[in-house]
C-alpha cells in the first residue's frame, strides 16, 4: 500500500537517482531547479514548497510538490511530479496522486488542483488524465526552450467535486 509523507532531506539522493538522461530530468523538472545534472543543494529549493514523498513497504516510491500559485489558496498546483522508474506503469503515479488530492481537497479545502506537463511526456500526461484532470486552453501555451527544441506544456486542471 502506498502512502505520502512529507519530504525529509534524506530522500535527495533516492530522488535524484531516479533522472538518469537528461531529457528525463528536463520533463520532469523543465529546467526550474538547474541544469542537469543538478546537485541536492540546488533540490533543497524544493523545501520551499509543499514537498511530499510517497513510499511503500519496499521504500520510497516517487516525489511531488504542491504550492499556492496566488495568494488565495483556492488552487494547490503540482509540480515536480516522479516516480522511481522501476515502479511506473503499475499504478503508483495514479495512486500517489490520489492520496495528493486527498491533501489539496479534503485537507486543504481547494477549490481545484492543477498542474502542467510535457506535450512529449505521454506516459505522464495519461496517468494525469486517469486520475481525472482534464485539459484546459489556456490564451497562450507555455513552452519552453529544452535540448534546442520547444517543448509545449499542457495545463490540466481539476475541481473539487
Amino acid at each position: 500500500m502506498i502512502r505520502i509523507r512529507p519530504y525529509k532531506a534524506s530522500d535527495v539522493d533516492t530522488i535524484l537517482s531516479w533522472c538518469q538522461n537528461e531529457k528525463a530530468f528536463y520533463q520532469w523538472t523543465a529546467g526550474i531547479l538547474g541544469n542537469y545534472p543538478i546537485t541536492q543543494k540546488e533540490f533543497c529549493f524544493v523545501e520551499s514548497l509543499m514537498p511530499f514523498t510517497a513510499f511503500d513497504e519496499t521504500g520510497i516510491v516517487g516525489f511531488f510538490t504542491l504550492r499556492n500559485p496566488d495568494e488565495s489558496l483556492d488552487e494547490l498546483r503540482f509540480g515536480f511530479v516522479i516516480i522511481n522508474p522501476h515502479k511506473r506503469g503499475k499504478g503508483y503515479g495514479k495512486a500517489m496522486l490520489q492520496l495528493g488530492l486527498k491533501f489539496v481537497f479534503e485537507i486543504y479545502g481547494a477549490k481545484k488542483a492543477s498542474l502542467g506537463v510535457f506535450e512529449n511526456n505521454l506516459p505522464a500526461y495519461y496517468c494525469y488524465k486517469a486520475v481525472g484532470f482534464r485539459d484546459t486552453v489556456l490564451d497562450t501555451a507555455e513552452t519552453y526552450c529544452v535540448l534546442g527544441e520547444e517543448w509545449k506544456c499542457k495545463e490540466l486542471i481539476m475541481e473539487n467535486r
